[in-house]
């Protein structure tokens, strides 16, 4: 089973460079067992080109690498505490891609304009705030998780229902039940990213999506009466 979760979180990363999310080592996925509080992510500052599934370490849920002797990635400790707070989730990415992160550097929340938007969630993709001095000048990347945590609780949302988020100044991270689909949600983050600033760019005043058309098209790929696919 540790094998198989270097083998996930390998095989996503390798997918990161491939979709354009991220630009020379500027990024990570991270594949999780929550049953073992164990995840597998990269060792940092290594080019994706020269990794291979066993230079992934394993890192237990408190940030203490329990196999490998590399230093594992920076954002290791945000992913520590997401995972130990959402035991839902097993897979996380963290990349820089250019539209989610000119978002993120903007400090706004990315509008539903569109149904592209809605086909993941109901509402805006949230930015966290930026963070204090006194966090900055402690544990940086633990802080960056508790500003994500501290985000959805302020603002009542849920991480099951909007599996992506912005942090301000910095980037944009996702997850999901496995890996696979945090990588999923880091392709579909910054293509709705995309299509949002370019909405804005064509039009600055563009209202948000009405209402019935947000919960039409979530609930038809979202769900127990969901129609989409197979």
């Amino acid at each position: 089973m540790l094998r198989k979760l270097k083998e996930a979180a390998y095989h996503a990363n390798m997918q990161l460079p491939e979709l354009g999310l991220v630009l020379f080592t500027f990024g990570n996925a991270s594949a999780a067992s929550q049953k073992e509080q164990l995840f597998a992510i990269k060792p940092s500052g290594v080019p994706y080109s020269e990794l291979s599934p066993d230079d992934l370490l394993l890192v237990d849920f408190d940030g203490q690498t329990v196999e490998g002797k590399s230093r594992p990635s920076s954002d290791t400790p945000t992913h520590a505490l997401l995972y130990k707070h959402w035991n839902h989730v097993e897979g996380i990415v963290h990349t820089h891609s250019t539209y989610a992160t000119a978002w993120a550097q903007a400090q706004l929340d990315i509008p539903i304009y569109g149904t592209t938007h809605a086909d993941h969630l109901t509402t805006d993709i949230p930015c966290a705030p930026v963070m204090p001095d006194d966090m900055i000048r402690e544990d940086y990347e633990y802080q960056t998780g508790l500003q994500i945590l501290d985000t959805f609780k302020q603002r009542g949302i849920s991480p099951k229902e909007i599996e992506m988020i912005l942090v301000a100044g910095h980037a944009p991270f996702t997850w999901g039940v496995n890996v696979q689909r945090a990588v999923y949600n880091s392709a579909a983050l910054e293509e709705i990213a995309k299509i949002a600033w370019i909405t804005k760019t064509i039009r600055p005043d563009t209202p948000r999506l009405k209402e019935t058309l947000r919960k039409k098209h979530y609930e038809r790929k979202h769900g127990p009466d969901a129609y989409y696919g197979q």
